[in-house]
Formats: C-alpha cells, structure tokens, sequence
C-alpha cells in the first residue's frame, strides 16, 4: 500500500493553486498538432472536484458562443502546463451541477471578497 502511495507522490506537482468549486479558473493546457506544440488556455468556473491524490480531477465549465461546454481537466497530468485563480466564488455546494438549467445572470456565482 505504501509502495503505490511513493510511486504516486512522485508524479504529482507540488505547486498547485487553491482550487475550489465555485471559482474562475484558466486552465493552460499543451496541445500537439501534427508535429506542432502549443499551450491553449480554458478558462471557466469550476462545477465539480472529484478523487483525490494522483487521481484528482476537476470540471471547468464555460459559455462559448451560447453554447455551454465541460471540460474534465486531470490535475496532476504532465499536459497541464498551469493552473490559475481569476476570481474566488461563494458557494455552499460541493457539486454546481445545477448551474447547467441557468442561463445568464441566474448562472453567474458571486464572488468571495
């Protein structure tokens, strides 16, 4: 049990942002096309954290074109270039999965001064 704990702590980044659903992230991630390297960002609240350790994940959801889209980010993954904070929000939940049925202002999160 000890040995898949060491073996998972080496992979794990160290400098990471305090994440929390409710808040605006822009994730920057590494893109390869063809032969091709470059860095895209996605930047929306986050609705959910899921796992932990190794395995941790988080889903960023944004409105592009008024569309919503979900993205599922694995935190720890060498793809991930970084991670930061925009705004803090002011949640209650764990899970902001009803943020889905809102559509404008209704789907805005307050901010956490």
């Amino acid at each position: 049990m000890d040995l898949v704990k060491i073996l998972s702590e080496r992979y794990m980044k160290p400098e990471l942002p305090e994440m929390n659903v409710g808040d605006t992230v822009r994730v920057t991630v590494r893109v390869k096309e063809g032969n091709r390297e470059r860095n895209q960002a996605f930047e929306g609240t986050i609705i959910a954290k899921k796992h932990g350790g190794i395995n941790e994940t988080i889903t960023v959801r944004r409105i592009s074109y008024n569309v919503g889209c979900e993205k599922v980010f694995p935190v720890h993954s060498p793809s991930i270039v970084s991670v930061e904070t925009v705004r803090k929000g002011k949640v209650r939940r764990a899970k902001l999965y009803y943020i889905r049925n809102r559509v404008g202002k209704q789907a805005k999160v307050k901010e956490r001064l």
